[in-house]
């Protein structure tokens, strides 16, 4: 009897470097509930704000392959925070059959009732990150009344994609500049194209 292969996906952002919790949970669900089963791991190292990830994307050919009918998340915003993203993604995995578990809320979306659970769990996520945005804009305006906002410090989000474009001037492959960039080599790639410049292997 072949053995059956459960997919767990983690996702870490800048604001939560979780990584090691996230699959200390999903490997404890799995143990519990689906035993013997061999477990693929899908990891992130990007926003929830769309669904352009690496991991993500390998995650969604295995699905539509139809190598995989389980997939196991600590959490629903592990997957998206977007309402209109997360809930397209859901809607098509039950639509092809596949398991949806998340850990920490406890829930299987399975059917009708699973995508209603989903969809107000996915509004929450994106209202909580709008919020955030907003609160972060407020502290801004606030800072910048009192004249106390400095701005990004040089290294931070905005400053990287020319220095990718510097490293990439003396030759650096783009997983080296990911390293010294701290991120993706999908988010240097991206990084090059908006600044027009070429990418490299």
């Amino acid at each position: 009897m072949p053995v059956l292969t459960i997919a767990a996906y983690v996702r870490v952002s800048t604001t939560s470097q979780n990584e090691a919790g996230q699959r200390r949970e999903i490997r404890k669900w799995i143990e519990n509930n689906i035993p013997g089963a061999k477990i693929r791991w899908f990891v992130d190292k990007e926003s929830g704000d769309t669904l352009d990830r690496p991991a993500f994307e390998k995650l969604q050919r295995a699905v539509f392959a139809g190598d995989l009918k389980t997939i196991v998340v600590y959490k629903l915003d592990r997957l998206s925070r977007s309402l209109r993203d997360g809930i397209a993604t859901i809607c098509d995995w039950c639509d092809r059959g596949v398991r949806l578990v998340s850990t920490s809320q406890q829930i299987d979306f399975n059917g009708t009732v699973g995508k209603m659970i989903a969809s107000v769990l996915f509004a929450v996520a994106e209202m909580e990150q709008e919020t955030r945005r907003e609160r972060q804009a407020a502290g801004i305006a606030v800072a910048k009344e009192q004249g106390i906002y400095k701005g990004r410090r040089a290294g931070t989000t905005k400053a990287k994609p020319a220095r990718a474009v510097k490293l990439r001037e003396k030759g650096l492959t783009d997983a080296e500049i990911a390293e010294a960039l701290g991120t993706s080599r999908r988010t240097v790639q991206r990084y090059l194209r908006q600044e027009g410049a070429t990418s490299g292997a």
